[in-house]
């Protein structure tokens, strides 16, 4: 009798209802994948319901590593975590590194303790890894339970990021770290909260944060965030660490411009790290193609970058950078976050016309996203689609920004209604993708 009830509590465990506001998020259909597990109620176990859900390229063969998109703290920023896999400019970056998108969602009630997720120790660690199991086994890539790691991370999910970084060195390519750290200074009669191992020093780290959140604003709610940026980066730089701080001069904790810098960083150190043959270990980042550069919190345009084989100075004070293109793209970043960018877009594909609605497919530009479509109807201009895009916390974007930089809900469609086409005319439609620089494609 009681091996059944423990069965009975389990499945209907299993169907434990969601709860506001974790109950709204898109369909998971194929190429998405997901997964939710309820509170646990062991030692050990996460506190908190969780969802993860994972995009996996269409028509990839063998996955060779997973992007995580994972958001802070706070009962609005978990929810936005709901939207992550379905960013078409991350999407962007996972499918030219034959990489899954993987957007967790812990469902933390309002006000409740971050740590007990954040922290990865608490059980979020072990969920995690679990939902790649379980989702490779859905998503027929038993493999994405064992390839790399490239981890971003907001505000909680900075501290979680990183954590992940001083507890699994082995697995993680690369990790930026938005607006938090983790802990690394002991306090007064207590052991370190994490140690920084010789592995760790080899994994490419970006300190990410605005200058308002304690750079040149030291009295707001956000202010000691620099003072723990810095006491990380401090330390890790210390004892050689590849790692670099990126400080943006016009936010405080919200995301800005960053993923104009983030997307091209992680690119390059995924291309660099990412074994050819699935199961050998993350390659060592090149030394020959690194640059060096002060470390720079503002108070001046003039950044100074130098190739690390021609430094000969101390780095303790200085940021590592994986090559001259991002080194360069840095340097922008820091003056004003607005990160150049000469490519257009892809076009868009499969543009179907039923009646007077437009439906096509396109994906984003790796180094700008997408802003708006323009429609065209025998070969004049007609609409942008949308009139215009929503972003409060920097470049306007097609799918729109929440605070922790993932899409709105509804998730907004590539369609549109010609609700002035003639009756009974045929008309000639194209579509044409803009990036968030103005760049238009073909």
């Amino acid at each position: 009798m009681r091996h059944l009830v423990f069965q009975l509590l389990a499945f209907t465990g299993s169907l434990f209802a969601q709860q506001p506001p974790y109950d709204v998020f898109p369909p998971a259909d194929p190429p998405y994948h997901r997964v939710r597990y309820a509170a646990g109620t062991k030692p050990g176990e996460l506190v908190y319901a969780a969802n993860f859900t994972v995009w996996v390229p269409p028509g990839v063969k063998l996955l060779r590593g997973v992007i995580v998109h994972q958001h802070g703290c706070g009962e609005g920023s978990c929810k936005s975590g709901l939207t992550g896999a379905y960013d078409l400019h991350w999407q962007a970056l996972a499918r030219k590194h034959d990489c899954a998108l993987l957007s967790p969602s812990y469902e933390q009630p309002d006000k409740a303790n971050c740590q007990l997720w954040c922290d990865p120790r608490n059980g979020s660690d072990a969920a995690f890894q679990k939902s790649l199991l379980e989702l490779g086994a859905k998503s027929g890539h038993p493999e994405l339970a064992t390839v790399p790691w490239a981890l971003w991370g907001h505000s909680g999910g900075g501290h979680w990021a990183g954590g992940m970084v001083l507890l699994h060195p082995e697995r993680v390519a690369a990790a930026w770290l938005r607006s938090g750290v983790p802990p690394v200074k002991a306090a007064e009669g207590k052991p370190a909260p994490y140690t920084i191992s010789n592995a760790a020093c080899l994994v490419p780290v970006m300190c990410n944060l605005g200058t308002k959140e304690g750079v040149t604003d030291k009295t707001n709610r956000f202010a000691g965030v620099w003072p723990g940026v810095e006491t990380f980066f401090t330390a890790m730089r210390a004892k050689g660490a590849l790692i670099c701080v990126s400080a943006d001069p016009l936010t405080s904790h919200e995301c800005g411009n960053q993923r104009y810098l983030a997307i091209p960083w992680l690119d390059a150190c995924l291309s660099a790290r990412l074994p050819a043959r699935n199961g050998d270990p993350l390659k060592l980042m090149p030394t020959a193609e690194a640059w060096i550069a002060p470390l720079h919190m503002g108070g001046t345009n003039v950044v100074t970058l130098i190739p690390a084989a021609k430094f000969t100075g101390a780095t303790e004070r200085t940021v590592w950078l994986p090559n001259e293109a991002v080194a360069k793209a840095w340097a922008q970043y820091v003056k004003d976050s607005a990160v150049p960018d000469v490519t257009p877009p892809p076009a868009p594909t499969n543009l179907r016309v039923k009646g007077n609605e437009l439906t096509w497919e396109a994906e984003a530009d790796l180094e700008s996203g997408l802003a708006r479509f323009i429609i065209e109807r025998d070969g004049q201009f007609l609409a942008n689609v949308p009139e215009q895009g929503k972003n409060p916390f920097g470049r306007p974007v097609f799918q729109n920004l929440q605070y922790s930089d993932t899409p709105t809900q509804p998730l907004i469609q590539m369609r549109f209604t010609d609700a002035k086409a003639e009756a009974g005319r045929a008309h000639q439609y194209r579509v044409i993708a803009v990036n968030t620089v103005g760049l238009k494609s073909k």
